[in-house]
C-alpha cells in the first residue's frame, strides 16, 4: 500500500492505479480506525476497483468547544490496518495542503443539514461538505463509501453530490457494532468502564422504540420512552427523533424512516440510528 502526503505524488499514484482501467473507490476517514472503517474498505473492494483511503482530522468540522485537540491519532496502527485490509493507497495530507494560506471557500448544504446534528453542532456540516468536496476533487473517485452510523452526514453528502453533478456513486455501509450492540466509534475509547457499561442503553433504547413505532404505536410515546431510558442511564440528550430517511424531514409511515439519536455520557458524545421500513415492509 502506498502512503502519500503530497498532491503531486497523489496524482501520479492515482494515474498508476487507473492505468489498467480500474475504477477508484474512496473511503474518507479521520483515522483512529476500527472494524467499522475496515468494513468500508471490504465493501469497496470489488473486481476492477482500486481502493483509496484518506486520513485527515478535519479542523473545520469541530466546534470551538469540541474535541479536536484530543481526537485520537494512531497513524502507525491505522496504516497497518489498512494495509492488512488490502487498501491500495492511503492519502494522508497535512492541514496546509487541505487548507492553504488564504483558503476562503465554504460548501454549505441546506435542508438535510438543518436539524439534528446540524442544530446541535452549528457549522459542522459545512466543514464536512467542504473537506469531502476537497477530497473528491483530489482523488476523483468513481465511488465513495461512508458508514450509516453518521446518517445525517451521509444524507448531506448525497445531496451535495446530486446538486453539484459530481457523478460519484455514494454507498452507505451498515453500522458495525460491538457484541452488545454499541455502534463502533473512534470516540468509544473516551468511555471509562462505568460509562461503557451504561452506553449500551443507547442502542437498546432505540431498538425498543423502533419496534414500537414499526408496529404502529404512537411515535411520541416511543420517543419519550427512549429519552427516559437514556436519562435513567446517565445520558444528557441532544436529540431523539424520527425523520424521513431521505429528506430528514417530517416522517411518513408509507416511506422509509430513520430513528436517530445523539446523547452524551460523561464527556463523550455518541450517535446512533436505526431504519424503520414502511408498514407494508415490516
Amino acid at each position: 500500500m502506498q502512503t502519500i502526503r503530497t498532491l503531486d505524488l497523489l496524482r501520479s499514484g492515482l494515474a498508476e492505479l487507473r492505468g489498467d482501467r480500474s475504477r477508484i473507490a474512496l473511503v474518507p476517514t479521520m483515522g483512529a480506525l476500527h472494524a467499522g472503517h475496515i468494513a468500508l474498505i471490504e465493501a469497496a473492494k470489488r473486481p476492477g476497483t482500486r481502493v483509496v483511503a484518506s486520513i485527515f482530522v478535519n479542523p473545520k468540522q469541530f466546534g470551538a468547544n469540541e474535541d479536536l485537540s484530543r481526537y485520537p491519532r494512531k497513524e502507525l496502527a491505522d496504516t497497518r490496518m489498512l494495509n492488512d485490509a488490502g487498501c491500495d493507497m492511503l492519502w494522508m495530507p497535512p492541514v496546509d495542503i487541505m487548507y492553504p494560506a488564504g483558503f476562503a471557500t465554504n460548501i454549505s448544504v441546506t435542508g438535510v443539514s438543518d436539524g439534528l446534528d446540524g442544530a446541535a453542532r452549528p457549522g459542522h456540516f459545512d466543514g464536512v461538505a467542504t473537506v469531502v468536496t476537497k477530497l473528491f476533487n483530489q482523488v476523483r473517485p468513481d465511488t465513495a463509501y461512508f458508514g450509516e452510523k453518521d446518517f445525517q452526514q451521509l444524507a448531506v453528502i448525497r445531496r451535495m453530490v446530486a446538486d453539484l453533478d459530481m457523478g460519484i456513486d455514494i454507498v452507505g455501509v451498515p453500522t458495525q457494532r460491538e457484541d452488545d450492540g454499541l455502534a463502533l466509534s473512534s470516540r468509544n475509547i473516551y468511555l471509562d468502564e462505568s460509562e461503557r457499561g451504561r452506553a449500551v442503553a443507547l442502542p437498546r433504547a432505540l431498538g425498543v422504540a423502533a419496534k414500537s413505532i414499526a408496529k404502529g404505536d404512537p411515535v411520541d410515546d416511543a420517543l419519550n420512552a427512549a429519552r427516559e431510558t437514556l436519562i435513567a442511564a446517565g445520558f444528557t440528550i441532544d436529540y431523539v427523533e424520527l425523520v424521513d430517511a431521505e429528506s430528514l424531514g417530517v416522517p411518513d409511515a408509507t416511506r422509509d424512516r430513520r430513528l436517530l439519536a445523539a446523547a452524551r455520557i460523561g464527556t463523550t458524545r455518541l450517535i446512533d440510528n436505526l431504519a424503520i421500513l414502511p408498514a407494508q415492509q415490516n
